[in-house]
Protein backbone atom coordinates (compact mmCIF):
# COMPACT_ATOMS: atom_id res chain seq x y z
CA UNK A 1 0.00 0.00 0.00
CA UNK A 2 1.03 3.59 -0.53
CA UNK A 3 -1.17 6.51 0.43
CA UNK A 4 -0.78 10.25 0.81
CA UNK A 5 -2.40 12.14 3.66
CA UNK A 6 -4.82 13.89 1.32
CA UNK A 7 -5.94 10.51 -0.13
CA UNK A 8 -6.52 9.08 3.34
CA UNK A 9 -8.55 12.15 4.31
CA UNK A 10 -10.68 11.72 1.21
CA UNK A 11 -11.30 8.03 1.94
CA UNK A 12 -12.23 8.71 5.58
CA UNK A 13 -14.06 11.99 5.06
CA UNK A 14 -11.52 13.82 7.24
CA UNK A 15 -9.30 16.88 7.04
CA UNK A 16 -5.53 17.20 6.86
CA UNK A 17 -3.53 19.18 9.38
CA UNK A 18 0.06 19.35 8.18
CA UNK A 19 1.63 18.13 4.94
CA UNK A 20 -1.05 16.75 2.57
CA UNK A 21 1.70 15.08 0.51
CA UNK A 22 3.01 13.02 3.46
CA UNK A 23 3.21 9.41 2.25
CA UNK A 24 2.95 6.13 4.15
CA UNK A 25 3.36 2.49 3.12
CA UNK A 26 2.29 0.54 6.23
CA UNK A 27 0.39 0.67 9.51
CA UNK A 28 1.92 0.75 13.01
CA UNK A 29 0.81 1.05 16.62
CA UNK A 30 1.28 4.56 17.92
CA UNK A 31 3.85 3.44 20.49
CA UNK A 32 6.07 2.00 17.75
CA UNK A 33 5.42 4.38 14.86
CA UNK A 34 8.33 5.08 12.54
CA UNK A 35 8.86 6.98 9.27
CA UNK A 36 6.69 5.68 6.44
CA UNK A 37 3.91 4.42 8.75
CA UNK A 38 0.44 5.59 9.73
CA UNK A 39 -0.87 5.35 13.31
CA UNK A 40 -4.07 6.31 15.09
CA UNK A 41 -4.77 7.95 18.44
CA UNK A 42 -8.08 7.39 20.24
CA UNK A 43 -7.28 6.46 23.85
CA UNK A 44 -6.30 9.45 26.06
CA UNK A 45 -3.84 7.23 27.96
CA UNK A 46 -1.66 7.15 24.84
CA UNK A 47 -1.54 10.91 24.26
CA UNK A 48 2.16 11.21 25.12
CA UNK A 49 2.97 8.94 22.16
CA UNK A 50 1.44 11.51 19.80
CA UNK A 51 4.29 13.88 20.61
CA UNK A 52 7.00 11.18 20.59
CA UNK A 53 5.80 9.19 17.57
CA UNK A 54 7.99 9.13 14.44
CA UNK A 55 5.16 8.11 12.11
CA UNK A 56 4.46 10.37 9.14
CA UNK A 57 0.65 10.37 9.59
CA UNK A 58 -1.54 10.02 12.68
CA UNK A 59 -5.33 9.68 12.54
CA UNK A 60 -6.91 11.64 15.41
CA UNK A 61 -10.38 12.69 16.54
CA UNK A 62 -11.66 16.10 15.53
CA UNK A 63 -11.88 17.00 19.20
CA UNK A 64 -8.18 16.38 19.92
CA UNK A 65 -6.31 19.52 21.07
CA UNK A 66 -2.51 18.99 21.17
CA UNK A 67 -0.74 20.19 24.29
CA UNK A 68 2.66 20.02 22.59
CA UNK A 69 3.97 20.30 18.99
CA UNK A 70 3.13 17.28 16.79
CA UNK A 71 5.70 16.45 14.12
CA UNK A 72 3.43 14.05 12.18
CA UNK A 73 0.74 15.12 9.75
CA UNK A 74 -2.63 14.63 11.41
CA UNK A 75 -5.76 13.46 9.64
CA UNK A 76 -8.72 14.60 11.71
CA UNK A 77 -11.86 12.45 11.63
CA UNK A 78 -15.08 12.07 13.60
CA UNK A 79 -14.03 8.74 15.16
CA UNK A 80 -10.38 7.69 14.93
CA UNK A 81 -10.95 4.11 16.06
CA UNK A 82 -13.72 3.48 13.55
CA UNK A 83 -11.78 5.29 10.82
CA UNK A 84 -8.67 3.12 11.13
CA UNK A 85 -10.92 0.06 10.93
CA UNK A 86 -12.46 1.46 7.75
CA UNK A 87 -9.03 2.21 6.29
CA UNK A 88 -7.75 -1.30 7.06
CA UNK A 89 -10.86 -2.71 5.42
CA UNK A 90 -10.29 -0.50 2.37
CA UNK A 91 -6.67 -1.65 2.03
CA UNK A 92 -7.60 -5.31 2.45
CA UNK A 93 -10.35 -5.02 -0.16
CA UNK A 94 -7.94 -3.48 -2.67
CA UNK A 95 -5.53 -6.38 -2.21
CA UNK A 96 -8.23 -9.03 -2.48
CA UNK A 97 -8.71 -10.62 -5.88
CA UNK A 98 -11.74 -12.68 -6.80
CA UNK A 99 -11.43 -15.57 -9.19
CA UNK A 100 -13.05 -18.93 -9.46
CA UNK A 101 -10.81 -21.65 -8.06
CA UNK A 102 -11.46 -25.23 -7.13
CA UNK A 103 -8.58 -27.23 -5.67
CA UNK A 104 -7.96 -30.48 -7.51
CA UNK A 105 -8.06 -32.33 -4.16
CA UNK A 106 -11.39 -30.82 -3.11
CA UNK A 107 -14.71 -32.62 -3.51
CA UNK A 108 -17.86 -30.80 -4.52
CA UNK A 109 -21.04 -32.81 -5.01
CA UNK A 110 -22.72 -32.38 -8.40
CA UNK A 111 -26.04 -31.38 -6.84
CA UNK A 112 -24.49 -28.41 -5.00
CA UNK A 113 -24.88 -24.87 -6.36
CA UNK A 114 -21.72 -22.78 -6.48
CA UNK A 115 -21.90 -19.03 -7.17
CA UNK A 116 -19.61 -16.78 -9.21
CA UNK A 117 -15.88 -16.62 -8.48
CA UNK A 118 -16.04 -18.92 -5.47
CA UNK A 119 -12.74 -20.20 -4.05
CA UNK A 120 -12.71 -23.80 -2.79
CA UNK A 121 -9.36 -24.97 -1.43
CA UNK A 122 -7.73 -28.38 -1.50
CA UNK A 123 -9.27 -31.09 0.68
CA UNK A 124 -12.43 -29.04 1.22
CA UNK A 125 -15.72 -30.95 0.97
CA UNK A 126 -19.05 -29.50 -0.16
CA UNK A 127 -22.03 -31.80 0.38
CA UNK A 128 -25.15 -32.61 -1.60
CA UNK A 129 -27.53 -29.74 -2.42
CA UNK A 130 -25.32 -27.25 -0.60
CA UNK A 131 -25.48 -23.64 -1.82
CA UNK A 132 -22.53 -21.24 -1.78
CA UNK A 133 -22.99 -17.61 -2.79
CA UNK A 134 -20.88 -15.40 -5.07
CA UNK A 135 -17.31 -14.46 -4.11
CA UNK A 136 -17.25 -16.69 -1.03
CA UNK A 137 -13.95 -18.32 -0.03
CA UNK A 138 -13.97 -21.86 1.33
CA UNK A 139 -10.42 -22.54 2.47
CA UNK A 140 -8.56 -25.82 2.72
CA UNK A 141 -9.87 -28.69 4.89
CA UNK A 142 -13.31 -27.13 5.37
CA UNK A 143 -16.33 -29.45 5.69
CA UNK A 144 -19.65 -28.12 4.36
CA UNK A 145 -22.42 -30.64 4.97
CA UNK A 146 -25.45 -31.53 2.88
CA UNK A 147 -28.12 -28.84 2.41
CA UNK A 148 -25.95 -26.09 3.92
CA UNK A 149 -26.62 -22.57 2.66
CA UNK A 150 -23.76 -20.05 2.67
CA UNK A 151 -24.28 -16.52 1.38
CA UNK A 152 -22.09 -14.21 -0.69
CA UNK A 153 -18.75 -12.66 0.26
CA UNK A 154 -18.17 -15.07 3.15
CA UNK A 155 -14.78 -16.29 4.36
CA UNK A 156 -14.63 -19.79 5.83
CA UNK A 157 -11.12 -20.41 7.15
CA UNK A 158 -9.29 -23.79 7.23
CA UNK A 159 -10.63 -26.55 9.40
CA UNK A 160 -14.14 -25.17 9.90
CA UNK A 161 -16.89 -27.79 10.20
CA UNK A 162 -20.40 -26.82 9.13
CA UNK A 163 -22.91 -29.60 9.83
CA UNK A 164 -25.73 -30.46 7.40
CA UNK A 165 -28.67 -28.08 7.16
CA UNK A 166 -27.02 -24.99 8.64
CA UNK A 167 -27.80 -21.54 7.20
CA UNK A 168 -25.18 -18.79 6.94
CA UNK A 169 -25.86 -15.28 5.61
CA UNK A 170 -23.78 -12.81 3.61
CA UNK A 171 -20.44 -11.27 4.64
CA UNK A 172 -19.89 -13.83 7.38
CA UNK A 173 -16.37 -14.69 8.58
CA UNK A 174 -15.77 -17.98 10.39
CA UNK A 175 -12.25 -18.54 11.69
CA UNK A 176 -10.24 -21.75 11.79
CA UNK A 177 -11.61 -24.88 13.46
CA UNK A 178 -14.94 -23.40 14.51
CA UNK A 179 -17.80 -25.92 14.58
CA UNK A 180 -21.26 -24.84 13.47
CA UNK A 181 -24.14 -27.19 14.18
CA UNK A 182 -22.89 -29.91 16.53
CA UNK A 183 -25.51 -31.46 18.84
CA UNK A 184 -26.31 -29.51 21.97
CA UNK A 185 -25.53 -30.93 25.39
CA UNK A 186 -28.89 -32.56 26.00
CA UNK A 187 -29.37 -35.80 27.97
CA UNK A 188 -32.36 -37.16 29.90
CA UNK A 189 -31.61 -38.90 33.23
CA UNK A 190 -32.92 -42.47 33.52
CA UNK A 191 -33.93 -44.40 36.63
CA UNK A 192 -30.85 -46.64 36.45
CA UNK A 193 -28.56 -43.62 36.71
CA UNK A 194 -27.61 -43.50 33.03
CA UNK A 195 -28.29 -40.68 30.58
CA UNK A 196 -30.38 -40.92 27.41
CA UNK A 197 -29.23 -38.71 24.53
CA UNK A 198 -31.83 -36.24 23.30
CA UNK A 199 -31.62 -35.98 19.53
CA UNK A 200 -31.22 -32.50 18.11
CA UNK A 201 -33.24 -32.05 14.92
CA UNK A 202 -32.94 -28.28 14.39
CA UNK A 203 -30.21 -26.12 12.89
CA UNK A 204 -28.16 -22.94 13.30
CA UNK A 205 -29.04 -19.72 11.48
CA UNK A 206 -26.25 -17.14 11.23
CA UNK A 207 -27.40 -13.83 9.78
CA UNK A 208 -25.39 -11.27 7.75
CA UNK A 209 -22.17 -9.55 8.87
CA UNK A 210 -21.37 -11.97 11.69
CA UNK A 211 -17.78 -12.89 12.66
CA UNK A 212 -17.02 -16.06 14.62
CA UNK A 213 -13.64 -16.71 16.20
CA UNK A 214 -11.37 -19.74 16.02
CA UNK A 215 -12.39 -22.88 17.92
CA UNK A 216 -15.79 -21.45 18.80
CA UNK A 217 -18.73 -23.88 18.85
CA UNK A 218 -22.34 -23.02 18.05
CA UNK A 219 -24.73 -25.92 18.70
CA UNK A 220 -27.83 -26.66 16.68
CA UNK A 221 -31.22 -26.62 18.38
CA UNK A 222 -33.24 -29.52 19.65
CA UNK A 223 -36.15 -28.16 17.60
CA UNK A 224 -36.34 -24.90 15.68
CA UNK A 225 -33.10 -22.92 15.35
CA UNK A 226 -30.17 -21.52 17.27
CA UNK A 227 -30.00 -17.96 15.92
CA UNK A 228 -27.08 -15.55 15.68
CA UNK A 229 -28.51 -12.21 14.57
CA UNK A 230 -27.00 -9.69 12.18
CA UNK A 231 -23.74 -8.01 13.15
CA UNK A 232 -22.85 -10.26 16.10
CA UNK A 233 -19.12 -10.65 16.80
CA UNK A 234 -17.94 -13.73 18.72
CA UNK A 235 -14.33 -14.17 19.84
CA UNK A 236 -12.24 -17.36 19.96
CA UNK A 237 -13.07 -20.32 22.21
CA UNK A 238 -16.68 -19.36 22.90
CA UNK A 239 -19.64 -21.70 23.38
CA UNK A 240 -23.18 -21.00 22.22
CA UNK A 241 -25.54 -23.80 23.24
CA UNK A 242 -28.68 -25.18 21.61
CA UNK A 243 -31.72 -22.95 21.04
CA UNK A 244 -29.85 -19.79 22.06
CA UNK A 245 -30.69 -16.51 20.35
CA UNK A 246 -28.10 -13.72 20.30
CA UNK A 247 -29.42 -10.27 19.38
CA UNK A 248 -28.08 -7.93 16.72
CA UNK A 249 -24.63 -6.38 17.20
CA UNK A 250 -23.92 -8.19 20.46
CA UNK A 251 -20.25 -9.01 21.12
CA UNK A 252 -18.71 -11.87 23.10
CA UNK A 253 -15.06 -11.94 24.22
CA UNK A 254 -12.97 -15.11 24.44
CA UNK A 255 -14.14 -18.10 26.49
CA UNK A 256 -17.62 -16.70 27.11
CA UNK A 257 -20.46 -19.18 27.12
CA UNK A 258 -24.25 -19.05 26.80
CA UNK A 259 -26.22 -22.07 28.04
CA UNK A 260 -29.20 -23.59 26.28
CA UNK A 261 -32.35 -21.66 25.39
CA UNK A 262 -31.13 -18.29 26.71
CA UNK A 263 -31.93 -15.16 24.71
CA UNK A 264 -29.55 -12.19 24.62
CA UNK A 265 -30.79 -8.81 23.47
CA UNK A 266 -29.25 -6.41 20.99
CA UNK A 267 -25.97 -4.53 21.58
CA UNK A 268 -24.97 -6.59 24.61
CA UNK A 269 -21.32 -6.94 25.67
CA UNK A 270 -19.93 -10.11 27.26
CA UNK A 271 -16.39 -9.87 28.62
CA UNK A 272 -13.93 -12.75 28.71
CA UNK A 273 -15.10 -15.93 30.47
CA UNK A 274 -18.61 -14.62 31.11
CA UNK A 275 -21.14 -17.39 31.74
CA UNK A 276 -24.87 -17.06 31.05
CA UNK A 277 -27.02 -19.79 32.61
CA UNK A 278 -29.74 -21.53 30.62
CA UNK A 279 -33.31 -20.40 29.90
CA UNK A 280 -32.61 -16.74 30.72
CA UNK A 281 -33.60 -13.52 28.96
CA UNK A 282 -31.15 -10.60 28.83
CA UNK A 283 -32.34 -7.10 27.94
CA UNK A 284 -30.78 -4.93 25.22
CA UNK A 285 -27.55 -3.02 25.90
CA UNK A 286 -26.59 -5.16 28.90
CA UNK A 287 -22.88 -5.55 29.61
CA UNK A 288 -20.99 -8.06 31.75
CA UNK A 289 -17.47 -7.69 33.12
CA UNK A 290 -14.95 -10.50 32.73
CA UNK A 291 -15.78 -13.75 34.57
CA UNK A 292 -19.28 -12.62 35.50
CA UNK A 293 -21.81 -15.40 35.99
CA UNK A 294 -25.47 -14.60 35.32
CA UNK A 295 -28.10 -16.82 36.97
CA UNK A 296 -31.26 -14.68 36.61
CA UNK A 297 -33.12 -12.69 33.99
CA UNK A 298 -32.13 -9.12 33.15
CA UNK A 299 -35.31 -7.15 32.48
CA UNK A 300 -34.06 -3.56 32.48
CA UNK A 301 -31.94 -2.54 29.45
CA UNK A 302 -28.64 -0.68 29.66
CA UNK A 303 -27.29 -2.15 32.91
CA UNK A 304 -23.71 -3.26 33.65
CA UNK A 305 -22.99 -6.34 35.75
CA UNK A 306 -20.03 -7.89 37.50
CA UNK A 307 -19.26 -10.84 39.75
CA UNK A 308 -20.67 -14.33 40.31
CA UNK A 309 -23.59 -14.36 40.74
CA UNK A 310 -23.61 -11.23 38.57
CA UNK A 311 -25.07 -8.11 40.19
CA UNK A 312 -25.17 -4.48 39.01
CA UNK A 313 -21.68 -3.04 38.79
CA UNK A 314 -21.99 -0.33 41.47
CA UNK A 315 -23.56 -2.83 43.90
CA UNK A 316 -20.63 -5.12 43.27
CA UNK A 317 -18.08 -2.37 43.94
CA UNK A 318 -19.78 -1.48 47.24
CA UNK A 319 -19.80 -5.16 48.18
CA UNK A 320 -16.16 -5.50 47.18
CA UNK A 321 -15.22 -2.68 49.55
CA UNK A 322 -16.81 -4.72 52.34
CA UNK A 323 -14.99 -7.88 51.22
CA UNK A 324 -11.67 -6.05 51.55
CA UNK A 325 -12.52 -4.78 55.02
CA UNK A 326 -13.60 -8.24 56.17
CA UNK A 327 -10.31 -9.72 55.05
CA UNK A 328 -8.21 -7.40 57.22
Amino acid sequence: MEFKAKEIAEILGGTVEGNPEATVTSFARIESGKPGTICFFANPKYEHYVYECKADIIIVNNTFVPQQPVSATMVRVENAYASVAALLDYVTAKKRTYKRYRGCRSRVRFSSKIGKKVYIGDFAYVGRKAQIGDYTRIYEHVYVGDDVKIGSNCIIYPGVRIYPGMVIGNNVIIHANAVIGADGFGFAPLEDGTWKKIEHTGNVIIEDDVEIGANTCIDKSQMGSTVIRKGVKIDNLCQVAHNVEIGRNTVMAAMAGVAGSSKLGEHCILGGQVGIAGHLTVADNSSFGAQSGLIGNVKKPGQSFFGTPAIPYMEYMRSYAQFKKAGK
